[in-house]
Order: C-alpha cells, then sequence, then structure tokens
C-alpha cells in the first residue's frame, strides 16, 4: 500500500506544483512585468523552492546537442544502436556529415557503463560531455522497471551481464573499445569481459574500473555494513513493493524510487544539500543562465528509477552478503566468472579517498583478482580529497581524473 500512498500524495500536490512553477516564471521571466518589480529574483526563487518540493522528477534528457574540438564547435547526434525491455544503448557523436573530415576522424570508442543503483545514467552527463570531444560515447541507458511491462519477465544481475556482452560484442567489432564502468557496474562490467576471455572472444582495449564493490569486504561503508547486517528476507519485506496499475509495468515487483531516495539522502545528505543551495544562491543573485546549469545537476540527483526486485535482491545478495567476484564463486547463467582469464586488456582503477559509497581498496581488489593480466598493463589511482560523486563531475573528474583515462585510451590513436 505504500507506493499507492505515495501515488496518492504526487496526485494531490500536482496543482500545487503547477501554481508555484508559474509564479516563478512569472518573478524571472524578463519579458513578464514582475520580474522587474523590487526583490524579483528572491521571490522567483521562493516559487521554485515551493515548486521543487511538490513535483515529481522525470527522467531528465541528457541534452548534449555541442561540443567544442580544436576551436570548432560540433553538433552532437545522440542516437539509440540497440535496445531491449531494460536498456538502451545510446552513442553520442559529433554530426560528421556538417563537419565533414575534421569530426569523422578515428577516435577511439569509450562504453560507459552507468550504474543501476537508483539515478538514471544521466547523471554521467559530465562524463559524456568530457569525453565526447575525442572519443566516440556509448552509454548504458537502464530503463525505469515501472515502465517495463510484467510481460517481459524478470531482469536479474546475471541479465546485466548478458546485456553488457551483447553491448561489448557490438561496438567491439566495428571499432577499437574502451570500457568505464562506474559505480555499481564495475561489478558486472568485469564478469562480462571476464566471460568473453573465458570463451575465447575478443577482449576490450582497456577496462576503467570507478569507485565500485568489486570486493565489499574491504573497509566497508554505510552503505555495504546495512547490505550485511541485514538477512535477504528483511530486504524483501521492508523495500520491495508491487508496481500501481497506472504504470506500464503495473504488477511488477520493485524497490521503489523514492525509499531509494530516502537511501541516497541518508548516505550523501552535504552533496544533496550543496546542489541545492548553490542552485537557489544563483536564482537569488539573478544569473538564471547560472542557475540553469545547476538545476540540470539538481534535477539529476533527485531523479531516481524503480529497480527490478530480483536484480536488486541479487546485487544485495551476490555483492554485498556472499562476495562471490572476489571469493571466485560466482556462475553467470551457470558459467564460472573467471577474472584471471582476462588477458589482452588493460586494466585501470580509480578510487576516491573520501568515497562514502564505496570504501578505499574495494575497487583496486580487481588487481589481485585480475592475475592474468600484466603488471604493466596495470595502474591504480586514488584521488585525494575526492568523494564518490567527484570521481565523474566537477573539477577532481576533468582536471585529475579524465587526463589519466585519455592518456590510456590514446595510445593506439
Amino acid at each position: 500500500m505504500l507506493y499507492q500512498f505515495m501515488e496518492v500524495q504526487r496526485a494531490m500536490l500536482a496543482p500545487f506544483a503547477a501554481w508555484a512553477a508559474n509564479a516563478a516564471s512569472a518573478f524571472s521571466d524578463q519579458s513578464s512585468l514582475l520580474s522587474h518589480v523590487p526583490g524579483a529574483p528572491a521571490f522567483a526563487a521562493g516559487y521554485d523552492m515551493l515548486y521543487r518540493l511538490g513535483k515529481t522528477y522525470d527522467k531528465p534528457r541528457f541534452g548534449i546537442t555541442a561540443v567544442e574540438r580544436d576551436g570548432c564547435v560540433l553538433p552532437v547526434l545522440e542516437q539509440v544502436v540497440q535496445e531491449s525491455a531494460f536498456c538502451r544503448l545510446l552513442r553520442f557523436t559529433p554530426d560528421s556529415a556538417v563537419h565533414g573530415a575534421a569530426a569523422s576522424q578515428p577516435r577511439p570508442a569509450v562504453l560507459v557503463c552507468a550504474p543501476l543503483a537508483g539515478h538514471h545514467a544521466v547523471m554521467l552527463r559530465e562524463v559524456v560531455e568530457v569525453l565526447l570531444p575525442e572519443h566516440e560515447v556509448y552509454v548504458t541507458d537502464w530503463t525505469d522497471a515501472r515502465c517495463v511491462p510484467l510481460a517481459c519477465g524478470p531482469f536479474h544481475l546475471d541479465d546485466y551481464v548478458t546485456e553488457l556482452q551483447g553491448f561489448i560484442r557490438q561496438i567491439g567489432t566495428r571499432e577499437p573499445l574502451h570500457v568505464m564502468a562506474i559505480c555499481q557496474a564495475t561489478v558486472p562490467a568485469l564478469a562480462a569481459i571476464s566471460l568473453l576471455a573465458s570463451a575465447g572472444e575478443p577482449t576490450p582495449r582497456s577496462l576503467i574500473l570507478m569507485g565500485g564493490p568489486i570486493d565489499a569486504r574491504r573497509r566497508p561503508t554505510a552503505v555495504g555494513r546495512l547490505a550485511a547486517d541485514r538477512s535477504l528476507l528483511w530486504f524483501q519485506r521492508n523495500l520491495i513493493y508491487t508496481v500501481p496499475n497506472r504504470y506500464a509495468g503495473a504488477g511488477r515487483k520493485v524497490y521503489p524510487n523514492f525509499l531509494q531516495f530516502a537511501g541516497l539522502m541518508a548516505a550523501q545528505p552535504g552533496l544533496l544539500m550543496a546542489s541545492q543551495q548553490a542552485y537557489y544562491l544563483e536564482l537569488l543573485r539573478g544569473d538564471y543562465e547560472r542557475a540553469e546549469a545547476l538545476r540540470r545537476v539538481y534535477d539529476a540527483h533527485h531523479a531516481v528509477l524503480d529497480m527490478a526486485a530480483e536484480f536488486y535482491l541479487d546485487t544485495i545478495q551476490i555483492v554485498f552478503q556472499e562476495f562471490r567476484l572476489a571469493c571466485g564463486s560466482w556462475c553467470v547463467h551457470g558459467v564460472p566468472v573467471r577474472p584471471q582469464d582476462i588477458r589482452a586488456t588493460t586494466l585501470l582503477t580509480i578510487e576516491g579517498d573520501r568515497d562514502a559509497i564505496c570504501g578505499s581498496g574495494q575497487t583496486q581488489a580487481a588487481h589481485d583478482l585480475c592475475r592474468g593480466i600484466t603488471v604493466r598493463d596495470k595502474q591504480h589511482v586514488t584521488v585525494s580529497q575526492c568523494d564518490h560523486y567527484d570521481l565523474f563531475s566537477g573539477p577532481r573528474w576533468r582536471n585529475e581524473i579524465y587526463p589519466g583515462i585519455r592518456a590510456l585510451t590514446r595510445q593506439d590513436g
């Protein structure tokens, strides 16, 4: 009943949110007379705050329309190159038809494996923006489980691995590929490449793992301790609900977005408060262009999807309770996952020393598992003064982390 109650609450707040949005627009739109009254930015900020308290945060768009390269502004094409019930593979590339040879020069391809851990893939918008000028960028865009009809069947962690295998095969047959996996996605990404290697199939040029629980036993955080201290039955009884009839996925069991958002706020309250404060300060100053950029970040943090119950429970059990990847006991659809079989892929692991989501050493554990990769093809980086979200957004991502990734992906360029 909790899911249904939340839906009723959202419906009741919708008219109030719409009224507050119109009022905020009236005080901020320069064509409106109200925008010129004394204190208009403060009124706009206040009404906008009321609007955001009552609104529903739908899935944001990437909205990347252009990038700059060598002093030229290149329009960006966003394409869906493969689609299943639970995921779309997106491709971002400059429009070579518009800018000819300058945009069509060979560029390394990077598959960005977005985590299926609450937020939509658009949380990695800044990753895509920074990679785009010099790379072909592919992104796994996971579907909100409440939008997937029950007839499409279940979605397990093993299915996530299988999806990644298919994407790697498709991209790798056309161009050299580098795989970048972030947070929760590090575990299935390493599994997918391990299975390809074990089967004698080509593997990516490099695997970049960032802030993920490869071995959640190492310096566990509050997130990991919660998963380890509760029984699987506790998670089933307390966090799993049924999608209401108004959605395409009616009847599907999910870990709903509102419970996930509450957990994210508990884990990183400072981050959400900081993004909100920065946004409203720009509104108060009347700098609506800067506020709009911050609004995208704010909305991305607040937009959370429903996760299929079986996927969520698999992740709790396999990653945080039984540590199957680290222990060498994980089988995907009956096939053993053997990271030691990877040989032709360079491994780069990246951690933040202040990561409250994934403890220090959890990602680096991949080096011990990937025994078939030579020492010269392994690298680990710990970024100082860096929390979980700094790994893929903000100045540390742009100025400290990306240059090392660029150097790795351009080795063959």
